[in-house]
Formats: structure tokens, sequence, C-alpha cells
């Protein structure tokens, strides 16, 4: 498996499409076996799945995401977990332990973003 995690410094960011870079963890057995940094390509509707689809990313963590995006990564074969924050560290191990819970997308903007703090 191999998880995305939206980074902003180095807390889960609170909107997949609008961070800078993606914590990348390659996962075999349970164990982080190879971690890396992959730099968005920017936020261009519908590029980020097929992006990151093409790195073999398997889910994506963040804090929020549109439904259409969520929609894109499914369309993708890429899980999706939403309402995720803390520290990207924190939130691999509690992945990988099975202990995160998906919640609401801390995004609930409309098709042009308003209302979305990021």
């Amino acid at each position: 498996m191999k998880v995305a995690i939206a980074k902003e410094g180095d807390e889960v960011s609170g909107h997949f499409g609008h961070c800078t870079e993606y914590a990348l963890f390659n996962v075999e057995k349970n164990k982080i076996t190879k971690t890396e940094i992959l730099q968005s390509p920017g936020h261009e509707p519908g590029r980020l799945p097929v992006f990151l689809a093409e790195h073999q990313v398997t889910h994506v963590l963040a804090g929020g995401m549109g439904p259409k995006a969520v929609d894109l990564f499914c369309a993708n074969n890429i899980d999706v977990f939403l309402g995720i924050s803390g520290p990207i560290d924190s939130v691999i191990s509690d992945f990988i332990a099975g202990k995160i819970v998906p919640g609401q997308s801390s995004c609930t903007h409309g098709p042009d973003h308003e209302g979305c703090g990021n």
C-alpha cells in the first residue's frame, strides 16, 4: 500500500488540493518501507487523482477535499480518508495501526471554493 498525506509543514493539511507537497509512505506488512516528499503539480481540477495514481498511491489522508475530488480518487482506485488532522508522523502510525477514523471533510466549499478556509 502507498499512502499520500497532504502536508502543511509537519501537519496534515486541511485541504488536499491546496497543499504544496505530499508525504508518501510505502507500507508493507504494517511497516513503513520507504518515505518520500512529492511536490504538488498544482491545484488543477481532476489532475491530482491521476497524478497520484501515476505514483501508485492507494490511499490519501487529508483534512478535507470536495466531493467531486473524492469521486475522482475513487475512480482511480484510491481510498480517501477525510477529517484527518495532527502531526503527520502520528497520523501515519495511527493509520497503519488501524486507529484512523475518517470524519467530516474540513473543507465545505462550493464549486468555486466559497466558504473554504484554505
